[in-house]
């Protein structure tokens, strides 16, 4: 099955709210919290990223686990079955160094609550580090260029020029202040580094890496104010090209959506759709997310020539939602 302009369909099952302002969560195989002793425990991270490096190293990444009902207090990161690493909740991203070039591992990260408990493991990714360059040790050139602008009031875009390297470049990292807060691939001159403040100025700056982890002289830095509070209309961080259509199947009416996923480094596998001005359903994506496009399609009734107002937003990596799509109004035909 398609969707618009030819895009394959990737349809989750969601239940339909009978009241608009119920907040529904998806029907699908999602980050669901169990149960344990009386207590919930923490999600499984969703959006679970891993990138090689260095030769030796690997950046792994994943989506905030937002309360459930479990305080999360750290997230730990497995290499296989062996626990490497351990961060707190405050960071949703970390470096596994140590590795052997040339080799692939798995990670998965699991969630630990406030009082202990581990919530369910992630899904399993793969990386595979570079083969060693023997006897490198001239780092890349410095990366140059560096611009940023403010996207809203909890994001800012940055791109630079790419650097050189005598072999071959295989990641940026993007530091603020002296500490590293992102990575990304050698192959990327941009990122969006999200979970800013209102109204805050930041600098940043960027620096490049080798497969022999020879690091470049860190670029000049560039500075980037946050809009202020109710200064944001969210647009930078909303889904693009949202689009709406009414679509009659098996005698009903149902709003068939469609989008691109908003400009966030990370994986986006949640959405919350607004019916007529009020929350009406979250979508959220079990299993892999769609490659480009979206499409969804749910239920709004049997009548004809009924308008509703639609719009979507997306969680964040960061674990915050990020601004609504421009709202679409949308008639039911005959």
């Amino acid at each position: 099955m398609t969707g618009a302009a030819g895009v394959p369909r990737v349809t989750a099952r969601c239940c339909w709210a009978l009241s608009a302002a119920l907040l529904l969560a998806s029907c699908g195989t999602g980050a669901s919290a169990g149960q344990e002793d009386g207590g919930r425990l923490p999600a499984a991270p969703a959006g679970v990223t891993a990138a090689a490096g260095s030769a030796t190293s690997v950046h792994v990444m994943w989506n905030r686990v937002t309360d459930n009902g479990s305080r999360v207090e750290a997230y730990e990161v497995y290499r296989g079955p062996t626990l490497v690493k351990e961060v707190p909740a405050s960071e949703h991203m970390v470096d596994v160094t140590r590795l052997k070039p040339g080799t692939t591992y798995t990670f998965r990260v699991r969630a630990r609550s406030t009082d202990g408990r581990l919530g369910p493991e992630s899904a399993e990714v793969r990386a595979t580090t570079p083969a060693a360059a023997a006897a490198d040790s001239r780092p890349p050139s410095r990366p140059e260029g560096l611009e940023a602008r403010a996207v809203g009031s909890r994001a800012a875009e940055l791109s630079w020029k790419a650097s050189t390297d005598d072999r071959k470049v295989v990641s940026y990292e993007i530091l603020q202040g002296s500490t590293k807060i992102h990575g990304v691939g050698g192959d990327r001159t941009s990122a969006v580094v999200t979970g800013l403040r209102p109204g805050t100025r930041y600098s940043f700056t960027v620096r490049a890496r080798d497969a022999a982890d020879n690091l470049s002289p860190t670029g000049d830095a560039v500075r980037v104010t946050t809009t202020g509070t109710g200064q944001d209309d969210g647009r930078g961080t909303a889904p693009k090209a949202f689009a709406a259509a009414a679509v009659k199947a098996d005698g009903a009416w149902h709003l068939e959506i469609s989008w691109e996923p908003p400009a966030a480094d990370g994986v986006v596998t949640e959405y919350q759709i607004h019916l007529d001005g009020a929350p009406a359903t979250t979508l959220v994506w079990g299993g892999r997310t769609p490659d480009g496009r979206a499409t969804h399609r749910f239920f709004v009734g049997g009548g004809s020539g009924e308008t509703h107002r639609v719009r979507l937003r997306a969680k964040l990596p960061d674990g915050t939602w990020g601004g609504f799509s421009p709202e679409v109004r949308v008639t039911t035909g005959r």
